[in-house]
């Protein structure tokens, strides 16, 4: 399959974008200032997670690390943004943390995307149809790490101040939504 045949056109997209304020020690998009952003159906159906991983490994912005679900547990990495495509099943997740009245829960199923922030706390809130897994990955060159939003994190949670943006769109590349945030 070439890119064309398994990417919704960049023209047909449909993007969310949610600024979520910190709650407690989750700092969520407080301090870039850069939104959670959520593409519906970027993949089109039956695009395999093997398939997702190579064109994202073709774009270059990201490296693919993992396949799996989400964890159940509020967490947010201080190291990474992180780039979650949905390669199987459907699921409620939360986003900004579950004790956070401005949080936001969205259910996302195959072919999703979400473009997250470091800062934003996420967690699955329910795994809907049985097999919920995503292809993790990360900007080149940078890894993950796991906060909680607890005492302790706060020396990590400034270092998210100087991490950079991506410089282009990790799915779509040029002119993509997250290079126009």
């Amino acid at each position: 399959m070439t890119t064309s045949s398994i990417l919704t056109p960049l023209k047909d997209l449909k993007v969310a974008k949610h600024h979520i304020p910190a709650h407690g020690l989750t700092p969520n998009t407080s301090i870039q200032n850069k939104p959670l952003l959520l593409y519906r159906n970027a993949f089109k159906a039956k695009t395999s997670a093997s398939q997702i991983e190579e064109h994202l490994s073709k774009v270059g912005v990201v490296d693919p690390a993992w396949r799996y679900t989400m964890y159940s547990t509020s967490h947010f990495h201080s190291t990474s943004h992180e780039v979650l495509a949905i390669c199987h099943g459907e699921a409620k997740l939360c986003f900004g943390h579950e004790d956070n009245p401005d949080r936001v829960e969205e259910t996302l199923k195959q072919g999703d995307v979400v473009v997250v922030p470091a800062g934003v706390a996420h967690r699955l809130l329910e795994d809907i149809k049985g097999g919920f897994e995503m292809v993790g990955s990360y900007p080149r060159g940078l890894s993950w790490d796991m906060c909680y939003g607890k005492k302790g994190e706060e020396s990590k949670i400034k270092g998210i101040e100087k991490l950079g943006w991506f410089e282009k769109d990790p799915v779509y590349g040029e002119g993509g939504p997250a290079s126009e945030v």
